[in-house]
């Protein structure tokens, strides 16, 4: 059992205010992602959960015990630095070892835990290596071992990835997925890159300047975002945004008028929507279809085919746009296109960026890997 509550954690440097009354619970076993801009919080946040930080204010609870008084050994929770900070000198084992020989574990029992982490992470070959010896992806495996050893009751994990290159980022990523299935622990892992978050989370916190923006499964943050920065955050490439001007407001949705003159009714809820107010429109690049009737007409002005798929991106009215379309289109740069969309896809956004709620709820929204498991279980 390993669970984490934060009752208005508040963090201050003087008068700069870095947290400011952050509000989350992670249940046990849950893979649980931070992830937001450079500067969100999101570092300092793990750093007090791990008790390296202290709190200004508010509470941190861990199995239902009040830790803000506790320093960082005495929490049982265990950190992965994007630094690997391993000792040059030592074998992989001894590095794995190293903090239960400071805690005085025997030797035999040190070494037995040594090499079941070691099984665990595929590191059996290379115990007697030393870190020079080994890649990138081996050492970072060697520091995951280093806390795995010490069967903490949470894993904090601070950008792990970052020094490694694009394929050992995707390697690792399935790695750390399966080890959160071995291990079945609670873990918590901080990262700016949303594609991380997406693939591993079973939660992602959403940060923006030391506020919680949204907290949710990757496939609801993906479909339902709360607001404009959530919606342009989250999704590879990001989504797209259009100024439009609402024509009429019911319970049956909005209708705007899109650049160019065409109307098209969004399935929001528009009971509170004024006609004639300014709104966004949000539409992610992989949901604009290449339609010679479409309401939307652009110059494209780059292309980029990625094999299997190609992105376009086209200039309308001054505005860049992308789109995610198939990966043989004969396009070239400067010609004239239509397209369109499903507007059960698109989102609409009012005052201060907040989505105006859809009345389509997707069915996939609040799909989370601990359901993918037990849909896999229940198959078994």
């Amino acid at each position: 059992m390993a669970t984490l509550t934060l009752n208005q954690v508040v963090k201050s440097f003087g008068d700069t205010h870095v947290i400011k009354g952050v509000d989350l619970e992670v249940k046990d076993q849950e893979f649980v992602v931070f992830v937001g801009p450079s500067g969100c919080g999101k570092s300092t946040l793990l750093r007090m959960i791990a008790g390296l930080e202290s709190t200004s204010d508010g509470d941190i609870v861990i199995d239902g015990q009040r830790v803000n008084d506790l320093g960082p050994a005495e929490r049982g929770l265990a950190m992965v630095f994007q630094s690997y900070a391993l000792y040059p000198h030592m074998t992989v084992e001894d590095n794995m070892g190293f903090s239960l020989k400071l805690a005085e574990v025997s030797q035999q029992e040190r070494r037995q835990k040594v090499l079941d982490a070691a099984k665990i992470l595929q590191l059996e070959p290379l115990l007697e290596r030393k870190p020079k010896a080994l890649s990138g992806g081996q050492r970072q495996r060697v520091a995951i071992g280093r806390a795995i050893v010490r069967n903490p009751s949470i894993f904090l994990f601070d950008e792990p990835l970052s020094n490694l290159d694009a394929a050992l980022r995707v390697q690792m990523r399935i790695e750390l997925a399966r080890l959160h299935e071995e291990l079945k622990a609670t873990m918590i892992y901080v990262t700016h890159d949303q594609i991380e978050a997406m693939t591993m989370a079973d939660k992602i916190v959403v940060l923006q300047g030391g506020v919680v923006e949204q907290v949710g499964s990757p496939m609801e943050l993906y479909h339902h975002p709360r607001n404009r920065f959530v919606a342009g955050f989250i999704g590879s490439p990001k989504m797209n945004f259009l100024k439009v001007e609402a024509v009429a407001g019911d319970a049956q949705g909005v209708e705007v008028r899109v650049p160019g003159g065409d109307t098209v009714k969004v399935p929001v809820e528009g009971d509170e929507v004024a006609q004639g107010q300014a709104l966004e429109l949000g539409i992610r690049p992989e949901h604009l279809m290449l339609d010679d009737q479409g309401p939307l007409k652009a110059s494209v002005s780059v292309i980029e085919r990625l094999g299997g798929q190609t992105s376009l991106y086209v200039e309308m009215d001054g505005d860049l746009l992308t789109l995610m379309v198939d990966g043989d289109v004969t396009h070239r740069v400067g010609d004239e296109i239509r397209f369109g969309f499903e507007p059960g896809r698109a989102h609409l956004f009012g005052e201060q960026g907040l989505a105006l709620a859809s009345l389509e709820r997707h069915p996939l929204a609040s799909l989370t890997r601990q359901d993918n498991r037990a849909a896999s279980t229940a198959e078994a």
